[in-house]
């Protein structure tokens, strides 16, 4: 496919300023020609291919492909490559075809490297303890079995045997830059791998990592950026002089406007713009968009971080040691703030300073308030707020990734076994603190927080809610899917569970929601050998995922038998409408309660500022001139339609279960 040069084409690159140490060490392509190669000194082995294209740049300028004032050492270029204006040289790389590079400082690769495989992330703790080595195809799932299953060392040592095997295998003294990728005014660029169809565009530094693009969903880097000891995974965009030191970077993120990185993990769909970001497990949907935002050593997800929230992990005594958790669809409202170690409860909304370690984990969808230096929870009440909901609706549709194969298997569902099960256990804990300090009481202490009598009391009206409409909904769907049934035999075979995969705890895994019990399973595997590779452990997680409806079944059937008072095989056609019945109340209720919480928005203290110059009428048109008016509202109109759809629904389940004989 190679050829040397002849004589002739020697002679003529010579005459158009070209150098080479030794010409008998260039090879071509057949069909090439010496037309576009000029002032180019060649050094080492060099192979060049077929330069026949043009290319148009931003302005409408066209450039023929070719090579032109470069230095290349130990370099394959592909067909229809431009290389152009390279200040220094390009070292020990296989560039793709269709590739443009155009005035860069240097591109090289020194030496034998795995292209920021293996490097090893100090995640969450600052002192140590929770390293883990990132890959190309790092998935939440198993960083989080990582980062946290620290009293499982067999399977760690397995994992980290598996991760030195991959980057061992990637290692090389020569880069790959990919197919119709664009290089364009670079500094540079050291011991790095980039993939299809990367646009690095005005790049300060990238040192030892990888750039995992392709055709399918491109990497994005733009002017000013630094990168060091890094893994950026595919349809990815970093921009705006952002810092990135030590980081996985996971599918579909966004990070600009000067954001800093360091030490952490993050992963699909997660955005950062101007704070700060260090030695933190960002899972999934981790959101920061303001400026003096800080967020270290925690785990988060589905996070919304407001603008001057940050937490602390050093006490001044040994070290930056402490962690925290904030669960799945945490938030944190300006200026707030939490001193670790502190485990936040999933859906729970933090406003204020918080420095008492408290753990509302088992409390989800909760409010968690300073009042005067004391931590006041409000249990629940996150369940009837329109922001949740709205929450909800957007993260699927906020899904930057475009590659077919996905690395993290993302669990939207707001109401899942993982939060239900807390929604349970907290309704015991909380009648279990009215039934220990007294009905009359005006305040609860609760793990360092302070619980109002009201507030309990709400709390437990708004899990029972929860639960009924998490057991409901599981119920109905079982029906719609399966709704010939014609006898109580036959409804009772339909209740049948598919497996018994799924009975006690459940877990978040890095968004992936499972039963506990197929984690556990998956690592014991590992630690017997039984798994000896990571593409089988990706399996695992994926077939989790898919199964996750299934073993949701399983254990909803369990607790329904609770409030049955008997098994599938003995519930009466009575006891199952009672169940659609409480259902459809229950979603009608929690409806009408996040209907009443979005009407606020429209209330006349939400239009202050509105109708500047002009009276009430004026400042009312407005308002709905920006704002819409609340009839018209999507999200109103949605709240509506849900409504009417789960009423009829349930009318339409009960009517199946009337026909029964």
């Amino acid at each position: 496919m190679y050829r040397k040069l002849t004589s002739e084409e020697v002679a003529a690159l010579q005459r158009q300023g070209c150098h080479a140490q030794d010409w008998q060490l260039i090879e071509v392509k057949e069909g090439f020609s010496t037309e576009y190669v000029s002032d180019v000194r060649f050094s080492g082995r060099v192979r060049l291919g077929v330069f026949s294209s043009e290319y148009v740049l931003p302005g409408g300028l066209p450039v023929h492909s070719g090579v032109q004032h470069a230095t290349l050492h130990n370099v394959e270029v592909g067909d229809n490559v431009r290389i152009y204006n390279v200040h220094n040289y390009i070292a020990n790389y296989k560039i793709g075809n269709g590739t443009c590079i155009e005035n860069v400082n240097a591109i090289l690769v020194d030496g034998a490297t795995r292209f920021g495989n293996g490097v090893c992330v100090p995640v969450m703790n600052e002192g140590g303890g929770r390293e883990i080595p990132i890959y190309d195809r790092m998935s939440a799932h198993l960083a989080y079995i990582m980062t946290l299953y620290r009293h499982r060392p067999q399977t760690l040592e397995q994992l980290h045997r598996m991760i030195d095997d991959y980057a061992r295998r990637q290692e090389s003294e020569t880069g790959v830059i990919g197919e119709n990728v664009r290089i364009l005014n670079c500094g540079s660029i050291k011991n790095v791998r980039i993939g299809d169809c990367a646009q690095v565009i005005g790049v300060s530094v990238l040192k030892n990592g990888s750039i995992n693009s392709n055709k399918w969903a491109p990497v994005k880097l733009g002017s000013g950026v630094k990168c060091n000891d890094f893994i950026i995974s595919s349809g990815t965009e970093i921009s705006d002089s952002t810092l990135i030191s030590r980081c996985f970077v996971g599918q579909g993120c966004i990070f600009g406007k000067h954001y800093s990185a360091l030490d952490s993990l993050f992963f699909s769909n997660c955005q950062g713009m101007h704070g700060e970001g260090t030695a933190i497990f960002a899972g999934p949907y981790t959101v920061t968009h303001h400026k003096s935002t800080l967020l270290i050593a925690g785990m988060f997800s589905f996070l919304n971080a407001g603008s001057g929230s940050n937490q602390s992990n050093h006490m001044y005594k040994l070290g930056p040691i402490h962690q925290g958790v904030a669960e799945r669809g945490a938030k944190t409202t300006s200026d707030s703030y939490l001193l670790w170690p502190a485990k936040v409860g999933a859906f729970t909304l933090v406003m204020g300073r918080h420095s008492k370690h408290s753990d509302t984990s088992e409390l989800p969808f909760s409010y968690l308030i300073e009042n005067a230096t004391e931590s006041y929870l409000v249990p629940g009440v996150n369940l009837r707020s329109v922001g949740t909901i709205r929450d909800a609706q957007k993260w699927p549709k906020r899904d930057n990734r475009r590659d077919p194969d996905k690395l993290d298997q993302i669990n939207f569902n707001l109401l899942s076994p993982y939060t239900i099960q807390k929604m349970w256990q907290g309704r015991l804990i909380l009648q279990q603190i009215r039934r220990l300090s007294g009905e009359t009481s005006e305040e609860y202490c609760y793990n360092n927080c302070r619980i109002r009598q009201s507030s309990l009391n709400k709390g437990i009206e708004y899990y029972t809610i929860g639960i009924a409409k998490f057991l409901g909904n599981s119920l109905i769907s079982r029906l719609e899917k399966n709704p010939g049934f014609k006898s109580i035999e036959e409804l009772r075979h339909v209740l049948k569970p598919d497996s018994n995969i799924g009975s006690g705890e459940w877990i978040d895994c890095g968004s992936l929601i499972a039963p506990k019990s197929e984690i556990i399973r998956l690592m014991d595997d590992i630690e017997a050998k039984r798994i000896n590779n990571l593409d089988t452990i990706q399996q695992r997680f994926v077939e989790m995922h898919s199964a996750y409806y299934s073993y949701e079944w399983t254990w909803a059937l369990e607790h329904l038998e609770q409030v049955w008072g008997c098994t599938y095989r003995e519930v009466t056609t009575e006891q199952i409408t009672n169940t659609v019945l409480q259902w459809k109340e229950s979603v009608i209720k929690l409806d009408r309660l996040i209907y009443a919480d979005a009407k606020k928005e429209f209330s006349l203290n939400a239009q202050t500022g509105f109708g500047i110059d002009g009276d009430q009428e004026q400042r009312m048109l407005d308002f709905e001139n920006v704002r819409g008016t609340f009839e018209s509202n999507s999200t109103v109109q949605e709240i509506l339609a849900h409504i009417d759809r789960k009423s009829a629904l349930g009318d339409r389940i009960i009517e199946l279960l009337k026909k029964i004989k």
